[in-house]
């Protein structure tokens, strides 16, 4: 029975801490029972509590309680803790088991792309990415697919260091026009790379977002021409979005993306 009221009163606990969190000017001890049916002096007792581990705090003034700060530095312990390859590799195996190509996972550092995670997919295809390798932005869907959501000074600082330089004879190499296909990636929601790193290569990729809305990875999809159609396009873009979404909401963006 013990055991059983001490399980109950943390439920208690958690259904305040829920209802505190939902008021943002928070609330007394009379309107918690009267929302949550628990008597005010079993109230009064959780709330207490709470306060004294610093979960809630009471204001002075009208004596209204609020959510304390020790929330905050649990939230950033959380943050701190989530490692970007754990949180995102079950999506990326369900991107290669429904499209059995190569998958990619980066990260932006340095002006460029770094491969922190590859799956290969089930059909043959040889690209030079390897984990651990860098790779440029301007070319490659991911790097697209990042710099969409920078500023546009930030692009062009990165531009003026790092050129430009062609890949093949499809890389986009003019800055205005590279401009306005950032805009059209952000519009859209996903970055393409259509023979622009590698000939007979195309990608599609979806930005991920961190806990504070800054862009900070990327995921895609890449196979050979012959398989990546239009059509085949068309049929991935939702899933790489939708997948861009989940990864970021595992990273903490649960305010929506950016």
């Amino acid at each position: 029975m013990e055991r059983e009221n001490m399980v109950k009163s943390v439920s208690r606990a958690l259904d305040i801490i829920h209802l505190i969190s939902s008021n943002k000017d928070g609330l007394g001890v009379t309107e918690i029972a009267n929302q949550i049916d628990i008597n005010k002096s079993s109230v009064y007792r959780i709330l207490s509590t709470l306060a004294q581990y610093g979960y809630i705090e009471q204001e002075e003034e009208k004596g209204r309680y609020k959510l304390g700060y020790k929330f905050l530095e649990i939230s950033t312990n959380l943050l701190d803790s989530i490692d970007l390859r754990s949180e995102a590799r079950p999506y990326l195996l369900e991107l290669e088991e429904e499209t059995n190509e190569v998958i990619h996972l980066v990260v932006f550092d340095q002006d460029e792309v770094v491969y922190i995670e590859k799956l290969e997919g089930n059909e043959t295809l040889r690209m030079h990415s390897k984990v651990g390798k860098r790779a440029p932005v301007h070319c490659t869907s991911v790097g697209k697919a990042i710099l969409a959501h920078l500023p546009t000074s930030v692009v062009l600082d990165i531009m003026e260091r790092s050129g430009m330089p062609a890949h093949t004879d499809k890389t986009i190499t003019d800055k205005e026009a590279f401009l306005r296909e950032l805009i059209e990636v952000k519009k859209r929601g996903y970055a393409l790379d259509l023979e622009e790193n590698e000939f007979g290569i195309i990608c599609i990729a979806a930005p991920i977002f961190n806990h504070l809305g800054k862009v900070t990875a990327a995921v895609s999809v890449s196979g050979p021409t012959i398989r990546m159609t239009d059509n085949r396009i068309e049929q991935l873009k939702a899933c790489m979005i939708e997948t861009g979404k989940n990864i970021s909401t595992r990273l903490g963006n649960v305010s929506g993306i950016n």
